[in-house]
């Protein structure tokens, strides 16, 4: 509790256009605080908050989610996205050694930091759900754990030595194709497995009617059993943050969506294709996620 009265948060979460008007300072509240702890990359606040519990809040990869909620973590999902795009592009292969598209990935090594990295998890089930790929006869090749550590790979991953580059590894052929994540590798050479990916991403929002969230914003149970008021003036402080950002604009698709309804189709959909990848022991309702 700060001097003033207000309820202060430490909160984890990156810097995008719904959240930098919170972050600036431009956004307050008569009862809380936020103290924000910068992590960068983003993706290395996930293990602290799902293993220590690190922050009151923070920003999640929806799969680590899904892994904390299945072994018992002590935190609950709010609903609303922070990072979220289409996936189709996001698996590279090297055009100098040759042409490679979906139907070819069988028998193929793929590099991806982690079996349970959430745009992984999107790509394996658009290629085995859309493109028909057996996705248990690649061979998956990874460089990080999950962040829940009960959280087992499938037999069959691979783990590459700890002193190797997953980007050098796909330029040096060690790697027939990799996945990466909000930044891609600047190199020509390196093109899409999925042909023309963002004309099939709009076919495949035209099919779903929905953009593919990465990550949204979890709370500790402690917090929400202790102070749920705080809870529900932290979701309020993050809508106002997207509503000062001004978007999506009349016709533009929302990639942060906020709310139950707007989140549910796509929370429905990664929860089918983590049981489908073995990623969690059994489907959850998405009621059971909030």
């Amino acid at each position: 509790m700060a001097n003033d009265g207000k309820t202060i948060l430490r909160i984890a979460i990156g810097d995008y256009p719904h959240t930098l008007p919170l972050k600036r300072g431009e956004i307050t509240s008569p009862s809380l605080k936020l103290d924000f702890v910068e992590v960068k990359p983003m993706h290395k606040a996930f293990k602290p908050m799902v293993r220590e519990q690190a922050y009151d809040a923070s920003e999640m990869a929806l799969v680590t989610y899904l892994q904390a909620k299945a072994f018992g973590k002590g935190l609950r999902l709010l609903p609303a996205a922070m990072l979220a795009r289409f996936q189709h592009g996001c698996m590279l292969y090297n055009a100098a050694r040759g042409r490679l598209d979906p139907a070819g990935l069988p028998g193929c090594r793929v590099g991806v930091r982690s079996y349970s990295q959430t745009t992984g998890a999107w790509l394996r089930g658009i290629l085995q759900n859309d493109y028909a790929v057996d996705v248990s006869r690649v061979h998956w090749v990874t460089f990080e754990d999950a962040h829940v550590a009960e959280a087992k790979d499938p037999p069959g991953v691979i783990r590459a030595a700890a002193d190797r580059d997953m980007t050098q590894m796909l330029i040096d052929g060690e790697l027939d194709a990799a996945i990466y994540g909000a930044e891609l590798p600047n190199d020509p050479r390196l093109q899409s497995v999925i042909p023309e990916p963002e004309t099939a991403a709009r076919a495949w929002y035209g099919q779903h009617g929905l953009v593919p969230v990465n990550h949204m914003v979890v709370v500790t149970d402690t917090l929400a059993r202790s102070n749920p008021q705080a809870v529900t003036e932290l979701y309020r402080l993050l809508e106002a943050g997207k509503a000062a950002s001004g978007g999506p604009a009349s016709g533009e698709i929302d990639t942060a969506p906020f709310g139950k309804n707007a989140n549910r189709p796509c929370l429905d959909l990664l929860m089918s294709y983590a049981v489908q990848q073995r990623l969690v022991p059994r489907r959850f309702a998405v009621d059971e996620l909030w």
